[in-house]
């Protein structure tokens, strides 16, 4: 009697598992069709983010169009988060169920103004910001994916929140802190992030990242005559550069792990006047928080000393900070069988021809575009040197994984104008479109598993946070540095003259007159 009782349970278990699979296999075939009717939408995002190329705390343009779709697909708006101009959050909700959240970078680079699709360094604005590393294409990929997982849910009855929100001033470190600080994530279960890359895949456990601190030194003297009398005067770019020089000489006993590097925002007025203001602006980072705080610390002690020989004052106010990026397992995880699910993009010759192309006039292998997905990877044994984000503040926070899609073309540099080439592209719209299918399906095996859910959040407890509490690198007296960039505003009338209008031209290259695969330079 009890052997058939345990096979009875069994059968009704066997069964209801495999209807649960194929109500959620025709779920994600439904899905998959809402965001391929999006492909569309998709490449008018990629191309029109581009096109603004507005730098860190200047994304005005970008925050209007991209709150402008989701309000019409019927998110509601919050801008002005916590007290950032450009920062916006969009949520949607129709009754309890998982909290997701979608995010992607927005903002571009200073100086990197560069026409897409050539093979050579054109400045559409000499001097203006333009995307020089890709991320005009990530927001289109959680855009899209938030609006079709919506739809789904209207349509079959799913419930839960659904969160949109913009990576604003990344290159500069400042702001994803300052969306934690305002509670943007307190009601919030996971968040689904992604990166541009040239490959499809994700990762889990602590990354290469290091930890950042980003501030920047103020020192205040008396100013005077360079000539009648220098004497009365207190050189505050003296102090600047003797904290420099020290700096510099101190460098060469510091661990070799740790990357530290600098710029001079304020030297003064003109020679003849001895400057009572100066300041420097530091990166300081580490393969530890507590590593790189050590490292603030001791620039402080320099600072003092140059205030002390050069009779100045001096303040330091962060400006930005990055804590390692740790995934989550779970997430993770289930965003790479999503991943094999979807595959790669299906290049056309015209993609790997204009791929290859731009390889051979950077310099690089010419391999054209990645046809394999990548390995799930797992935690580094230790960080080592290597670039910052500020999303460890928003992972260190809640369950977050991050996707890396192909928008970009390997061999390329990022932070050069040579990333830009191919990222408004049909490499960045196919990139984009396959993210969001993957982004997608993620979102909706969260909503119709809810031990997934719970998985996220033990790991996050049991594991990831539970020998190390995030904690903040501002003080209480630190605010956004939205000062940062106002170059960019010089910049925008002449910008645009090349906004993207898709009610006139199907893609941004056509607009612009560039046929597609350039595949020699236009000198040639």
């Amino acid at each position: 009697m009890h052997r058939l009782r345990f096979m009875a349970t069994l059968l009704l278990a066997s069964t209801t598992f495999s209807a649960f699979a194929q109500d959620s296999a025709a779920l994600k075939a439904e899905l998959t069709t809402l965001v391929d009717g999006k492909a569309k939408l998709t490449q008018e995002i990629v191309d029109s983010v581009y096109s603004f190329a507005e730098v860190g705390f200047h994304e005005y343009e970008t925050m209007r169009y991209l709150t402008g779709l989701l309000e019409e697909a019927g998110f509601s708006i919050e801008t002005g988060v916590a007290g950032m101009p450009t920062a916006w959050i969009a949520t949607w909700s129709n009754g309890e169920g998982p909290a997701i959240s979608f995010n992607s970078d927005v903002d571009g680079l200073p100086g990197l103004s560069q026409m897409p699709g050539v093979l050579e360094r054109m400045p559409q604005v000499e001097g203006a910001g333009g995307h020089g590393e890709g991320h005009n294409a990530g927001i289109a990929v959680s855009v899209t994916a938030a609006i079709a997982v919506k739809e789904l849910m209207e349509a079959e009855g799913l419930t839960g929140t659904l969160q949109v929100w913009p990576g604003i001033a990344e290159e500069a470190l400042a702001a994803k802190q300052w969306f934690v600080a305002a509670g943007a994530f307190d009601d919030i279960d996971v968040v689904l992030s992604n990166h541009v890359g040239n490959g499809l895949g994700t990762s889990w456990g602590l990354s290469n990242s290091m930890s950042v601190v980003s501030a920047e030194y103020t020192f205040s003297g008396v100013s005077a005559h360079g000539a009648v009398s220098p004497w009365v005067g207190r050189s505050a770019l003296d102090a600047v550069e003797l904290m420099n020089a020290g700096w510099n000489f101190r460098r060469e006993h510091l661990h070799p792990n740790q990357r530290s590097h600098y710029v001079i925002t304020n030297g003064g007025l003109q020679p003849n006047i001895v400057p009572d203001k100066a300041s420097v602006w530091y990166y300081f980072r580490n393969t530890s928080p507590e590593a790189a705080l050590e490292m603030v610390e001791l620039a402080d002690a320099i600072a003092e000393g140059a205030g002390l020989m050069t009779g100045t004052t001096w303040e330091r106010k962060v400006l930005g900070s990055g804590w390692p990026s740790h995934g989550n397992e779970a997430l993770a995880k289930a965003m790479y069988a999503n991943i094999e699910a979807v595959g790669m993009p299906e290049w056309s010759e015209d993609d790997q021809a204009y791929a290859k192309a731009v390889q051979e006039t950077v310099g690089a292998a010419p391999i054209g575009l990645r046809t394999e997905i990548g390995q799930l990877s797992g935690p580094v044994q230790q960080v080592g040197s290597g670039a910052s984000d500020d999303i460890g503040a928003v992972m260190w926070t809640v369950p977050t994984v991050r996707l890396s899609y192909p928008g970009n073309i390997a061999g390329t540099t990022i932070h050069n104008w040579q990333a830009a080439l191919g990222s408004a592209t049909p490499i960045a719209h196919k990139g984009a479109l396959t993210g969001a299918k993957v982004t997608a399906l993620t979102a909706l095996d969260l909503l119709l598993d809810p031990s997934l859910v719970e998985a996220a959040k033990t790991y996050f407890t049991d594991v990831q946070t539970k020998d190390i509490q995030y904690f903040p690198f501002e003080s209480e007296t630190d605010v956004p540095s939205i000062h940062l960039n106002p170059e960019a505003e010089s910049f925008r009338e002449a910008q645009k003259e090349f906004y993207y209008d898709p009610s006139k031209y199907d893609t941004y290259l056509e607009q612009l007159g560039i046929e597609y695969p350039q595949l020699t330079k236009s000198a040639e």
